[in-house]
C-alpha cells in the first residue's frame, strides 16, 4: 500500500490546517482575560447573608385568625360558606343552647323577678332601719325627759331638806330653851319659889317642844331617804333605757347585716341576669374584621362546639405585608435593626447577583425591624423586615404565608479579600449600619 507523507500534501492545504507560519491574538486575549480579572478582584463586593423565610403581617390583627365559639352549643344554621368574603358583624353560625342550666326559655323573665323579689326583700330592710332609727330617737328623747323630771325632783327635795334642816335646828334649839327653862323651873320649885301648876306648865312646853323637835327630825329624815331612792330611781332609768337602747341598736345592726347580705344577693342576681343577657349575644357568631371566611371547620347543622373550639378562619383583605426570616445563631451578631435586604419572593422570577444588589432584578427593598432575643424551635432566630419606602413596592400579589429567600445586606469589601474570606472559611465582617437621623 502507498504512503502519503508530509511532502505529498498540497503547501495550501498545509497551511490551512496547521496555521504554520502566522501570526496568533491568543496571548493578547489572554493578556486581556488577565487584566480584566484583576481588575474584577478590585471591584466592591457587598458581603451579605443569605436566610428563608415566609410572608407575614406587620400586625396581629391583620395575620389569618380563627373564629372561635365562646360557648359550648349546637349548630342550627350557617350564614356563610368558605371563600364568601363578610363584613365586620356580619352573622357566621347560629347556636342553639345544650347546658341544662340555660335551657329554660323563660330565664331573664324569672331571673329578673328574682332580682325584684330581693330588691323588695332589701327595701324592707331599710325601712326596717329607719324605723329602729325613729325608735332610738324616741329612746333617747324620753330618757333625757325622765332624767330632766329626776333632775327636778331631786332639786325639789334638796330644796326641801335645806328647808326642813333650818326647821329643825330650830326646833332643836326650842327644844333645849324649853329643857333648859324646866330644869330651872323644877329648882324653883324645889326651893318653893313657884309653884307646882307653874312646873307643870314648863314641863308641858318641854314636852311640845321636844315633840317639835323629833317631828322636824323624823321629816328630815324621810326627805334624805326620799332623795336617796330618787337617786337609786334615776339609776334604774338609765339602766332601763340603756337596755331598750342596745336592744334597739342591735336589732338595727342585724338589719344593717341583712342588708348587706340582700345587696350581696342582689349585685350576686344582677350579675347572673348579666351573664344571661351576653350568653344570649353569643347563641349569634359575628365575623370580628372584614375578611373571607376559610377552612371552616365544623360541617352541616347538628354538630356539637366545644367552649373556645374553632369554627372556621378568617383572612383579613388588607394587610400590611412583611417578612419573616430565620437567621442562623452564628449570623446573629452581624443582623441589627434598620439594617438593608434584598428579598426574592416565591412566584416572582429574579436575576440575583449576591455581591452587587444594585445590578440584581425581580429583588425587592426591605429593612429590618426587629430582632428577637429568644431562639425560635427550629433553632434559628426570627428577624421580622418591612418593605423600605425608599425602594419599590412589594408585590399586591403576595400572600400570608407564602415562602421568600432574604439576602440581609453587610459591610462593601473587595472582590479578592470576599474570596479569601471564603476560601479560609472565615464569617463576614462585623458590620454595624449607619443610622440615620
Amino acid at each position: 500500500m502507498h504512503k502519503m507523507t508530509s511532502n505529498s500534501i498540497p503547501n495550501s492545504a498545509f497551511k490551512r490546517v496547521y496555521l504554520a507560519n502566522q501570526k496568533s491574538n491568543i496571548k493578547y486575549w489572554l493578556y486581556g482575560f488577565c487584566l480584566l480579572m484583576l481588575i474584577i478582584l478590585f471591584l466592591p463586593w457587598t458581603q451579605n447573608i443569605k436566610a428563608s423565610g415566609t410572608v407575614s403581617t406587620l400586625k396581629q390583627e391583620q395575620r389569618p385568625q380563627k373564629i372561635n365559639s365562646s360557648i359550648p352549643g349546637t349548630i342550627i344554621k350557617w350564614w356563610v360558606k368558605e371563600g364568601d368574603f363578610v363584613k365586620k358583624g356580619d352573622t357566621i353560625v347560629k347556636l342553639s343552647e345544650i347546658k341544662e342550666e340555660y335551657l329554660d326559655p323563660n330565664l331573664l323573665t324569672r331571673t329578673e323577678e328574682q332580682v325584684e323579689a330581693k330588691q323588695n326583700v332589701l327595701s324592707s330592710y331599710k325601712s326596717k332601719v329607719n324605723t329602729f332609727d325613729n325608735q332610738l330617737n324616741a329612746l333617747a328623747q324620753s330618757k333625757q325627759l325622765k332624767l330632766r323630771q329626776i333632775a327636778n325632783k331631786l332639786l325639789q327635795l334638796k330644796s326641801k331638806q335645806i328647808a326642813e334642816e333650818s326647821v329643825y335646828e330650830a326646833a332643836q334649839n326650842e327644844s333645849a330653851l324649853a329643857e333648859d327653862q324646866f330644869l330651872r323651873q323644877q329648882k324653883m320649885f324645889d326651893q318653893g319659889l313657884v309653884s307646882q301648876t307653874q312646873l307643870q306648865q314648863r314641863s308641858i312646853a318641854r314636852q311640845q317642844a321636844l315633840a317639835k323637835r323629833i317631828t322636824s327630825e323624823n321629816t328630815l329624815m324621810q326627805i334624805k331617804q326620799e332623795i336617796i331612792i330618787t337617786q337609786l330611781e334615776k339609776t334604774a332609768i338609765e339602766q332601763e333605757y340603756l337596755e331598750k337602747i342596745s336592744k334597739a341598736d342591735g336589732d338595727r345592726y342585724t338589719a344593717l347585716g341583712q342588708i348587706a347580705t340582700s345587696t350581696g344577693d342582689v349585685s350576686k342576681l344582677k350579675n347572673q341576669l348579666s351573664g344571661y343577657r351576653v350568653r344570649n349575644g353569643m347563641y349569634i357568631i359575628l365575623a370580628p374584621q372584614d375578611g373571607q371566611i376559610v377552612q371552616a371547620n365544623k360541617a352541616g347543622i347538628g354538630e356539637i362546639l366545644k367552649e373556645g373550639e374553632s369554627i372556621a378562619i378568617i383572612v383579613p383583605p388588607v394587610v400590611e405585608y412583611a417578612v419573616e426570616i430565620f437567621v442562623r445563631p452564628v449570623d446573629l451578631p452581624l443582623v441589627n435593626v434598620g439594617q438593608s435586604v434584598r428579598l426574592m419572593f416565591d412566584g416572582f422570577p429574579a436575576i440575583v447577583f449576591s455581591g452587587w444588589p444594585s445590578s440584581s432584578y425581580g429583588t425587592f427593598g426591605a429593612r429590618v425591624l426587629a430582632v428577637e432575643n429568644s431562639i425560635s424551635p427550629n433553632g434559628f432566630f426570627r428577624v421580622l423586615v418591612i418593605p423600605d419606602t425608599k425602594d419599590a413596592p412589594w408585590p399586591k400579589l403576595l400572600r400570608v404565608g407564602s415562602g421568600a429567600k432574604s439576602i440581609v445586606l453587610l459591610k462593601n469589601v473587595p472582590v479578592w479579600y470576599e474570596l479569601w474570606r471564603n476560601i479560609n472559611g472565615f464569617p463576614p465582617d462585623f458590620y454595624i449600619p449607619k443610622k440615620e437621623k
